[in-house]
């Protein structure tokens, strides 16, 4: 698989976990990353702590399990930097959710600014940026 392809697997795979409510993989995407928010100017670091950042702002839903939400994220943007084993990528995401008593309706939308390294053969998260 090539390096774009395995970012947008990344991203994908980071929203998948996210909607599917299993916190403790959406921490281990990120297990050497950091997540950073501008709008507070606030990092997240080590596993640990992303855990309980999404266990902290992450409602999930006894009936379900999950957050019943859907993140649908496009225009993945992505430039490898071979020499340097590093990339970056800019995309869109809208997020979903509707639950018994919430209809279905868009809660937040907004863009993230990754960058990624290169780890042995595969490229892992190195920085989240969530712009809205």
């Amino acid at each position: 698989m090539n390096d774009i392809q395995e970012i947008k697997n990344l991203i994908f795979a980071y929203a998948e976990q996210l909607d599917l409510g299993n916190l403790d993989s959406v921490a281990e995407i990120f297990v050497r990353g950091e997540i950073y928010a501008p709008a507070t100017d606030s990092t997240v670091k080590g596993k640990e702590n992303i855990l309980k950042m999404y266990e902290d702002s992450c409602r999930i839903y006894e009936e379900t399990g999950t957050p019943c939400t859907k993140h649908i994220t496009t225009n993945i943007i992505v430039n490898i930097d071979s020499n340097a084993g590093s990339a970056d990528s800019r995309s869109y995401y809208s997020v979903i959710q509707a639950t018994q008593d919430f209809p279905l309706q868009p809660i937040i939308a907004g863009r993230y600014h990754d960058t990624f390294e290169k780890r042995g053969w595969e490229m892992a998260f190195f920085k989240e940026s969530n712009v809205c």
